[in-house]
C-alpha cells in the first residue's frame, strides 16, 4: 500500500477571483505548493536543499487538470498526492484537492529531475528514490 502525502491550504482573498471562488491559475500554484511540501516534509528534501545547495531541480513537464466543483473562500482545501510511476529521471504524480468529501480539482503532473547547470535530465538521486517509491501506487 502507498503513502500518500497530505497538507492542507486554506482557499483566500488571494486565490479567488471576482466571484468568489479559487482563479483556476491558483491551483496550479497550490499544486506546485504540494508538490514543494511533499519534498520536504515527505521526502526530507526541501527544494532549498535540492536548488541552492545540490544544483538538482524538477521542473514540471506537463500537466493535465479537472476541476470537478468551485472552492469558495474559506474552504480547507485537503491536498493528496501519490506517485503514478517512477521513472528513471521522470515522476508522474496525481495531485488532488478535496474540501470534506468532495472532489475539487484533480492534476496529473510530470516532473523531471534535472541539473541545474546543465538544463539537462539526470537519475533521481539515491538517497531520495526509496522515498519517494514509499509514495508509489501499486498497480
Amino acid at each position: 500500500m502507498s503513502n500518500i502525502f497530505q497538507h492542507n491550504i486554506k482557499v483566500l482573498f488571494q486565490h479567488c477571483d471576482p466571484a468568489g471562488i479559487v482563479f483556476y491559475p491558483r491551483y496550479f500554484e497550490m499544486v506546485n505548493q504540494t508538490v514543494e511540501e511533499w519534498h520536504e516534509a515527505g521526502l526530507g528534501y526541501s527544494f532549498a536543499q535540492m536548488h541552492l545547495k545540490r544544483g538538482h531541480g524538477v521542473p514540471t513537464v506537463s500537466i493535465g487538470a479537472e476541476f470537478s466543483a468551485p472552492s469558495r473562500m474559506g474552504d480547507v482545501l485537503t491536498w493528496r498526492l501519490t506517485l503514478q510511476k517512477l521513472g528513471r529521471t521522470s515522476a508522474h504524480l496525481m495531485v488532488e484537492a478535496h474540501c470534506g468529501d468532495e472532489l475539487r480539482m484533480t492534476a496529473t503532473p510530470v516532473l523531471v529531475s534535472v541539473d541545474m547547470k546543465t538544463g539537462r535530465p539526470v537519475p533521481w538521486p539515491e538517497e531520495m528514490r526509496p522515498r519517494m517509491e514509499s509514495f508509489l501506487v501499486a498497480k
